[in-house]
């Protein structure tokens, strides 16, 4: 089956996603008229996420396509923006992101970030069950299956996901055996209900105020951090030369080439380390520390961390967040041109337990926060470093500012340690669910 979007030519469609980003750049900047009153509703970094969106669900663009080759085999192709833009881009992002942290500031956050965080993790265990439970209730036959085809088990890499990431995710397929022609039906409950719920959540920053006051939240230690990195940018805010520029990229991709390098060597090391722990289950939990994408982001943000105690962090003063934020939403827009929004309708009944879950896991967070009075920050990034892991829990962390991505990234890192652990958890409760 043929589904080829109009432009298949990465150099195209990455224009078309800049084009995307202008646009919402420039009319965010309309004090007048339609545009102000709906940027005052729609925040731009949501709009920066769902016109990509649209272009993929319109058939003009796409993250991956097959085609019928001259033999009548079937081709696989796909676009590498989003790996460029993950690969290299975030990384980079981070460290320019992290220049100028006030590391001591980070941890004086608090103990709320990790309730939060932990909060995520356990609506996600609970969640699946529960969604199961009750999906089962009114269609019995969409979380059943036998043997290799059950459902629990493909729902399985979703709880390695939602928890961890990637790494997490490949490692239940491998402990529950899913079936793995099914398994792309799951890749694609997970990047829409994923996506859906990113996109709430962005919506959300927008009206955090108005949130916040409803929880009751104390802000005071984000807004200290907030107010010290704007008050150190100030006082090292100059004029930006080239020679500033050209040093702010030699600082982003000469820490993202080290972080490669180290990766390289470090994610087959661990790799063949963790291949020979003889209990099969332990050797899944560590399955994380194989993956170079975990190394290449930790690495990343360490280095970063380091260069923020040294002269490095003046270049602050010449825009090196603002760098960083323009990498940022490049990212975003590549996410965003993932999600085909025609698709949802594809498979209503898995979409329903995803929503479902992902509802259980929202309440909860809810609840926690508001009995906390947590602010909307560590619910949204407490959330996001769970269910998007390092990839997106940074881009929800820098849209309350560009200084707070770190507590995104750190959090991130600490749902690979715990991702497979958790998702077995959730797997066997999952289990007991669907057989009940």
């Amino acid at each position: 089956m043929e589904n080829q979007p109009l432009f298949t030519n990465d150099a195209i469609v990455f224009g078309l996603l800049m084009l995307a980003l202008g646009f919402v750049f420039y009319t965010e900047n309309i004090k007048t008229g339609f545009w102000s009153k709906f940027y005052k509703i729609v925040p731009g970094l949501f709009m920066a996420y769902m016109v990509p969106a649209v272009l993929t669900s319109l058939g003009l663009i796409a993250p991956e396509w097959e085609i019928t080759g001259d033999t009548g085999e079937i081709i696989s192709q796909k676009s590498s923006i989003y790996y460029v833009a993950s690969r290299f881009l975030l990384p980079a992002a981070l460290v320019l992101m992290t220049l100028s942290i006030d590391l001591k500031a980070v941890f004086n956050l608090g103990w709320k970030a990790l309730i939060m965080f932990f909060t995520g993790t356990v609506g996600i265990i609970i969640g699946g069950p529960i969604a199961i439970l009750l999906i089962s209730m009114v269609s019995p036959e969409t979380v059943g299956g036998v043997g290799p085809d059950a459902v629990w088990r493909g729902l399985s890499t979703l709880a390695g996901s939602w928890i961890g990431g990637g790494a997490n995710q490949t490692a239940m397929l491998e402990i529950y055996g899913y079936n793995q022609k099914l398994y792309g039906g799951m890749v694609f409950v997970d990047i829409v209900v994923a996506n859906i719920w990113m996109a709430i959540l962005l919506i959300g920053i927008g009206k955090r105020n108005r949130i916040n006051k409803w929880l009751k939240a104390d802000t005071s230690s984000i807004e200290e951090l907030k107010n010290k990195v704007s008050t150190f940018t100030e006082s090292v805010k100059r004029n930006p030369s080239l020679t500033d520029f050209m040093l702010i990229l030699a600082i982003a991709f000469g820490t993202v080439s080290i972080a490669h390098l180290c990766s390289g060597y470090l994610a087959p090391f661990f790799e063949n380390m963790v291949s020979g722990i003889e209990s099969p289950t332990t050797r899944n939990i560590f399955t994380f520390l194989g993956s170079s994408f975990f190394w290449m982001i930790s690495i990343a943000t360490l280095i970063a961390i380091l260069l923020s105690y040294t002269k490095a962090k003046n270049y602050e003063g010449a825009g090196a967040s603002k760098i960083g934020s323009v990498f940022i939403y490049i990212l975003v827009a590549s996410i965003g041109m993932k999600m085909d929004l025609t698709m949802i309708f594809d498979n209503l009944g898995l979409i329903a337990i995803g929503m479902v879950w992902m509802t259980i896991h929202a309440v909860l967070l809810i609840g926690v926060a508001k009995l906390i009075r947590a602010p909307y920050f560590f619910l949204a990034v407490g959330s996001q470093a769970n269910v998007g892991g390092a990839a997106s829990a940074p881009i929800v962390a820098s849209a309350f500012h560009p200084s707070l991505a770190t507590v995104g990234v750190l959090l991130a890192v600490f749902g690979y340690a715990i991702g497979t652990i958790a998702a077995i958890g959730c797997t066997i409760l999952m289990e007991l669910a669907a057989v009940s």
